[in-house]
């Protein structure tokens, strides 16, 4: 089992991340890959059971009686799609690294 970064370690590598520019070619090639990464994302959400929960909610919100409470729900709905689309992208992504180097145990160490 591969061990995990240090936090200097995990900052050193946010930082790093941070710079500007830094993900310019990360984002052309996930561009390129978009629509066969989002079936993949989409099919990881619903095998999660989060598109049905995700349902039930947008239900919910929209049932509201007050619009200040259905805004308030619906942007609540909409900040847990983010953070959950970003949490599984994120667990695609370090799979994909996986899978194009098997021989990589952790493929996130140095990043």
């Amino acid at each position: 089992m591969a061990s995990r970064p240090d936090s200097a370690r995990l900052d050193a590598a946010i930082d790093a991340l941070s710079r500007p520019g830094r993900l310019t070619d990360a984002e052309a090639r996930v561009a390129e890959m978009a629509p066969q990464l989002g079936v993949i994302l989409a099919r990881a959400l619903e095998d999660g059971g989060w598109l049905e929960a995700h349902d039930q909610e947008v239900r919910r919100a929209v049932a509201a009686s007050e619009p200040e409470e259905r805004v308030r729900q619906a942007r609540d709905l909409l900040a847990d799609q983010t953070r959950m689309g970003m949490l599984v992208g994120v667990a695609v992504g370090w799979e994909l690294a996986r899978e194009l180097d098997p021989g990589d145990p952790n493929p996130t160490e140095g990043a």
